[in-house]
């Protein structure tokens, strides 16, 4: 009878995930972008070495198809003028946090906790 009220993907299963990188990684690496402010010449030369840099490091942190489409998008906020307070490490964290949390817990198990009181 359970069979037919309750289907099998209200279940948790455990999923092998990539660790997330540090937080405090996320925000030194944007804070290293932000870094080209300080200087106002030397600003916008140190963007041309940081872009590929974070590029790099990006997919590096992230993985796999988003870590690398990310990365190219790190890679042009870093060299556009202006674009660089875009904390992009903190925000893909931030993104990647909030979907693991959601997928830990099952759809169904609310509303049969509620159910059985």
């Amino acid at each position: 009878m359970k069979k037919l009220f309750f289907r099998k993907s209200d279940r948790y299963l455990p999923v092998k995930q990539k660790p997330l990188p540090p937080l405090a990684l996320c925000l030194l690496l944007d804070m290293l972008g932000c870094a080209s402010y300080l200087l106002p010449f030397f600003g916008e030369f140190f963007d041309l070495v940081w872009a590929p840099i974070s590029a790099i490091l990006y997919w590096k942190l992230f993985g796999g198809i988003k870590g690398f489409f990310g990365g190219a998008f790190s890679f042009f906020e870093e060299l556009m003028p202006g674009l660089d307070i875009i904390p992009t490490f903190t925000i893909t964290w931030f993104l990647q946090y909030h979907k693991r949390h959601k997928e830990a817990i099952p759809a169904g198990s609310l509303k049969k906790d509620f159910l059985q009181f």
